[in-house]
């Protein structure tokens, strides 16, 4: 351990491996840190790997943990979210003095962070909900940071959190999101946009395993190749990597050994459920929610498979295997590009209702490095804001109108053809749907307001006049007026 008389000009609470690579990154960047687990053997086990990386100043107590900490302090929690958040939070509410910051580094949900930041503040402390991406080697080497809360409680953190960030062509992955909870929504928002990206390309594997029949070595190239173009990016380079793995135990390869059973923590299904409270259709990762839900649902899959449910004529679509691949490609790129869209659509959503003023330039900004869904196509995004701020949807960007022309056509057989071959693609056949619903000039939402007005009279407005208008289905079946 590196012995030092000074204040820590941060501290970290919980140790485990998010916490302790957090605490070693700000090491790493000549901030002095304190650091303090509920478990004091895991605050000493740090101190006794990593002591020697930078200045840390472990302490045993929260008490010991605040006192070391210079003034404004600056605590940022690294624990499970929920009852163990707030419970920490309590405990240094108590111990910190007015105008102390506490951040909460972890996944939580960002109304928890709303209540939480009025709480602390009623209290004369900060209190900051900052959505940390980049998993456990972006905490060490540099994560993408979403901070909300107080503005003044930026001003003290930003040079500390720029100092631990990714860094893309001299611009630091960090910046001030808005208020109370705006930082956490949009690390939610940012999780959803990634299990809907992990899906798509999850079905684009499933189509050139099992429709094409290659190996998952040949897929394993067939993405790195792709990942030197339009679609290259963290997620699809990890791809990669993991078909090509073997697996240690048998030799075969990797990907055949692991349960088709995917988990989640929750953040993606907060961002589906948030998209319909909004009412904003986030089909893609809704879809992307559900998908995991069913591969879990193994009783329910095997019984299937025993009971022999039907699978009608199931051919190959006829497709040519080298076009088929490029097809998939630009099927994956399309279906990509809606579900980023439709995360800036919610995000923009959640700022006007909560008035966060979130700016969609500062996110693609900051998710080019980091985070789990860093993409070359963000410095795109970041273009189409700053030439439009006020863009109706991303994908009507002039530029990714033009790629979408190159794309639809190949998204389109795709679709077809995944179909004749009897496999599931919910996320490229539902973007699909998304988009083509954008582009159609009368949707059967007429007929269903209809419906709704025969069964429950809950009106409907007109194509030629202006009005709420109401048929007497039950008598003369006149048009009345209700707003009149």
């Amino acid at each position: 351990m590196t012995e030092t008389k000074n204040l820590a000009s941060i501290g970290v609470v919980g140790l485990a491996v998010m916490g302790s690579n957090l605490a070693r990154n700000f090491a790493h960047n000549g901030n002095t840190v304190a650091v303090y687990n509920r478990s004091p053997e895991k605050t000493r086990a740090l101190i006794a790997d990593h002591g020697d990386e930078g200045s840390f100043i472990p302490s045993e107590t929260i008490e010991d943990f605040v006192a070391s900490l210079e003034r404004p302090r600056k605590a940022i929690i690294m624990v499970q979210a929920g009852k163990a958040t707030d419970a920490v939070i309590s405990q240094l509410v108590e111990a910190m003095d007015e105008g102390d910051i506490i951040i909460d580094g972890g996944n939580s949900l960002y109304t928890d962070t709303i209540r939480r930041e009025k709480e602390v503040a009623a209290k004369g402390r900060h209190f900051v909900g900052a959505g940390i991406s980049g998993g456990e080697e972006g905490a060490l080497n540099g994560p993408s940071i979403m901070p909300g809360g107080p503005k003044e409680s930026w001003e003290t953190l930003g040079p500390i959190l720029e100092s631990i960030a990714a860094n893309v062509d001299g611009t630091p992955c960090v910046t001030h999101i808005g208020p109370d909870g705006a930082g956490h929504f949009v690390k939610m928002v940012h999780n959803g946009i990634e299990y809907a990206d992990m899906q798509v390309i999850g079905e684009a594997y499933q189509l050139l395993r099992y429709g094409l029949n290659l190996e998952p070595a040949a897929i394993a190239d067939i993405f790195r190749e792709w990942n030197q173009g339009d679609l290259d990016s963290y997620l699809i380079e990890i791809t990669a990597e993991v078909l090509a793995q073997k697996d240690p135990a048998t030799g075969a390869p990797l990907v055949d050994v692991i349960l088709d059973a995917a988990g989640q923590k929750g953040t993606g299904r907060w961002t589906a459920i948030n998209g319909l409270e909004l009412g904003t259709p986030v089909t893609a990762i809704a879809e992307a929610v559900f998908a995991r839900g069913l591969s879990s649902a193994t009783a329910q899959r095997a019984a299937a498979q025993e009971g022999g449910l039907p699978a009608g004529i199931i051919d190959d679509g006829g497709v040519d295997p080298d076009e088929f691949v490029e097809d998939v490609r630009r099927a994956l790129y399309a279906s990509k590009l809606i579900a980023y869209s439709q995360g800036f659509d919610e995000i923009k959503a959640g700022s006007d209702q909560y008035g966060w003023d979130v700016d969609p330039r500062d996110l693609a900004t900051i998710w080019r490095g980091g985070c789990i869904i860093r993409a070359k196509f963000l410095n795109r995004i970041r273009e189409a804001y700053d030439t439009n701020p006020e863009l109706p949807a991303l994908i009507l960007d002039p530029y990714f109108k033009g790629e979408l022309e190159d794309l639809i056509q190949p998204w389109r057989r795709v679709v077809a053809a995944a179909t004749h071959m009897g496999l599931p693609v919910p996320v490229f056949a539902s973007s699909l749907s998304y988009y083509d619903s954008l582009r159609a000039e009368r949707l059967p939402a007429a007929l269903i307001q209809g419906q709704r007005d025969f069964f429950g009279a809950h009106t409907f407005k007109r194509t030629d006049r202006e009005g709420t208008f109401h048929i007497e289905w039950s008598t003369d079946r006149s048009l009345t007026q209700t707003d009149a």
